[in-house]
């Protein structure tokens, strides 16, 4: 019988993505993308977070909430690979291991110890969901945690996947004026899954509370956007 192992949900993080579609494969891909960690009521103490404003990265360790399964599979099908090739799960990111955790390098922005809510911390460079479960949080060490020598895998494959973004000036000023960099940052780094590749598809992505339809020409690498719906 397999052990089990309870953990506390020390936090959440509020993000502008409501859904896990178009989030950035990894964190620090798009340094503008904000967020903002809440602590539960109990871990609401000032004296935790004593001396974090000295480090100016973090690691935050996470639960995929929304891919939590019953039961795993020692294989998976990367996006990277186009999600037809296997892999070991344990030598992936997938959020579909067994235990459903992620991790995620972050910038620290600011501290703040005293707001209606507690301490809260503002992070940028996030790849999380809004509302998802932060289960630890450390700090990000250089001397320890980089290492420019380290091999890609097969994640070093079809990296660069940035598209040229037109967005029409009547759509781009329904985004507030603080969130459009960070979502064409997001467009820019094609949140599609790596094996839709149909010109006349229109997507839909819910960002900030508006969902953004677009297109995308892989023949001239443009993401074209379409329209805007507010919620």
């Amino acid at each position: 019988m397999a052990e089990t192992l309870n953990m506390n949900i020390i936090a959440r993080i509020d993000t502008d993505f409501p859904t896990k579609f178009g989030i950035p494969r990894q964190s620090g891909v798009v340094e503008q993308l904000e967020g903002r960690i809440v602590f539960a009521p109990e871990y609401r103490n000032p004296d935790a977070l004593r001396g974090i404003e000295g480090f100016s990265h973090l690691w935050l360790v996470w639960q995929f909430s929304e891919a939590v399964r019953e039961h795993w599979s020692p294989t998976v099908r990367p996006p990277r690979l186009g999600g037809n090739t296997r892999v070991g799960v344990f030598a992936t990111r997938s959020p579909f291991r067994p235990n459903a955790i992620g991790l995620s390098c972050v910038k620290l922005e600011r501290v703040d110890l005293h707001t209606p809510d507690g301490p809260v911390l503002y992070v940028s460079g996030v790849d999380l969901m809004d509302s998802t479960p932060i289960l630890d949080i450390k700090p990000y060490i250089p001397y320890a945690d980089s290492h420019p020598e380290a091999k890609e895998g097969f994640t070093s494959r079809n990296w660069e996947r940035a598209l040229k973004v037109e967005f029409p000036e009547p759509f781009l000023e329904q985004i507030p004026e603080n969130k459009r960099d960070a979502l064409i940052g997001v467009l820019e780094n094609d949140p599609r899954p790596s094996y839709q590749k149909d010109p006349e598809r229109v997507y839909g992505l819910p960002f900030g509370g508006a969902e953004v339809k677009f297109t995308v020409s892989d023949a001239d690498g443009v993401l074209t956007v379409v329209g805007i719906e507010m919620e």
